[in-house]
């Protein structure tokens, strides 16, 4: 859902904690990162490369925001049969969580009309999005739709992770601003710190194994 997060190698960590445990922590994990969505479209600032596209497409069509993920996400999962990538729990889990999490917090939390309430929000949209993304990548229970769209399109052309999910966030903001999306100061601070912000948590939420 939503943003990408950056490429971790979890592959020589151990799993050893208990399956209810590690699903207990997908779904926190998908719940807060629908959260951090709310908060940074509240905020009306700027959103993250793919919310740019959700929010410009709620223009053009008339569903909710949550709506809008879940269908973009239902979209990105087709194009994984071509690149023969597998769904797991977490990633069917992550179009529907996110989706109704989302509109959930939209209508708890009204549009920000003040500056300093708007860079509250969106600071913390952004810092709870890293954390949110560093929880549910940590339960190590598949990846997210357009997570999977990044690795499956790194396999199969050969390029790297970096350039393809630059082409792939770059491509989704410039269409979604053409419809209308906001872009701005959040934007910005997404783009420049998630990938640090979920890198600092990742070591304290990733799962040490099943038993």
């Amino acid at each position: 859902m939503a943003a990408t997060p950056p490429k971790v190698d979890l592959s020589s960590v151990p799993v050893t904690v208990r399956p209810t445990t590690r699903l207990a922590q997908l779904f926190a994990g998908l719940a807060l990162y629908g959260t951090s969505m709310a908060l940074m479209v509240r905020a009306e600032i700027g959103l993250s490369p793919w919310d740019v596209l959700h929010d410009g497409l709620t223009h053009r069509l008339d569903w909710s925001f949550g709506a809008i993920t879940a269908l973009t996400s239902v979209i990105v999962l087709a194009l994984w049969v071509p690149l023969r990538q597998r769904p797991g729990i977490g990633t069917v889990a992550n179009v529907v969580v996110i989706a109704l999490s989302v509109d959930v917090v939209l209508g708890l939390v009204p549009p920000a009309q003040w500056l300093p309430w708007q860079l509250t929000l969106i600071v913390s949209g952004v810092v709870l999005n890293g954390l949110a993304t560093a929880i549910y990548v940590g339960a190590r229970l598949g990846p997210g739709p357009r997570d999977g769209l990044m690795t499956g399109l790194h396999a199969r052309t050969g390029w790297s992770v970096r350039l393809v999910r630059t082409g792939i966030e770059i491509g989704v903001l410039a269409v979604g601003w053409g419809l209308g999306g906001s872009v701005g100061l959040g934007t910005v601070l997404y783009a420049t710190s998630i990938g640090a912000i979920t890198q600092l948590f990742l070591p304290f939420v990733t799962v040490r194994g099943t038993r």
